[in-house]
């Protein structure tokens, strides 16, 4: 309705640790009307917020953006427990602020409390690795199965009508040898990095290049023992393999705090 005022609300960013409520500078906050960002603070705990309308955020590339960027300016000095993106306070609730100190703070301390013994002194680092080129690494592939390659050779030159069948049969041998090969050097990567990480996650891998997609969780003082076991990889493998190493971030991808106000 023309005329409507938008009822104000609180975005919710990350749960800290810390009994002060303060302000933070350095990252703008979601919405784009340059609203400051503080913390709503109970016990020991406190919420990293910013004002907002009561409205539900989409998930733009640039919402996105904001929400994860306020997170990582917070954790430059705190250990963050990161929410969920678009998390906002009760709808039409009268004081957004009390919800989020009794509702959410104190109702929900001592599994706060305990994730954030969890993830202290941590940090998430990404890695990603490619085949480096992917002619090549079928080449590789059909080198290391004779039957694949007595396959291959006999359409060659053959016309794809006369050969429509053993060429569907090739592409899945070539599919289960590469989803094969994947695996083995996945886990040999990952046997490079594991003894150092306090937890690991294998996400999907997203393309038929990519032999590997994994998360870690890392102590702070053992970051630098990761980048030089990557820096090894990449001399060592960099003729066939593309890493793409990203981090420090908050851990996203080990915690995420979802809010739902009915059952809080």
């Amino acid at each position: 309705m023309a005329g409507e005022q938008v009822k104000e609300a609180k975005y919710l960013y990350c749960i800290i640790k810390c009994s002060e409520e303060r302000s933070f500078d350095g990252a703008s906050a979601i919405g784009g009307r340059g609203d400051g960002i503080h913390s709503v603070a109970s016990g020991d705990l406190a919420c990293v917020v910013s004002d907002s309308p009561d409205t539900k955020y989409d998930s733009t590339r640039a919402n996105m953006m904001a929400h994860e960027t306020v997170i990582e300016q917070v954790m430059k000095e705190f250990t963050v427990l990161p929410i969920r993106f678009g998390t906002v306070t009760r709808k039409d609730t009268d004081s957004p602020v009390e919800d989020i100190r009794h509702k959410l703070l104190e109702n929900r301390s001592k599994e706060f409390l305990s994730l954030h013994e969890e993830m202290d002194s941590r940090v998430e680092l990404g890695l990603k690795a490619l085949w480096r080129d992917e002619k090549t690494t079928y080449q590789a592939i059909v080198a290391e199965h004779g039957e694949l390659r007595k396959l291959r050779d006999s359409v060659e030159g053959q016309s794809p009508e006369a050969t429509h069948f053993d060429r569907m049969r090739l592409g899945e041998m070539v599919k289960k040898a590469l989803d094969r090969k994947r695996e083995k050097e996945a886990k040999k990567l990952l046997a490079w990095l594991r003894p150092l990480t306090d937890r690991l996650l294998e996400n999907r891998t997203m393309v038929d290049r990519m032999v590997l997609n994994a998360a870690f969780l890392v102590k702070k003082d053992r970051e630098r023992e990761c980048d030089e076991v990557v820096k090894r990889l990449d001399e060592e493998l960099g003729e066939r393999m593309v890493f793409k190493y990203v981090g420090p971030t908050p851990p996203f991808s080990f915690c995420e705090i979802v809010v739902n106000w009915e059952e809080e």
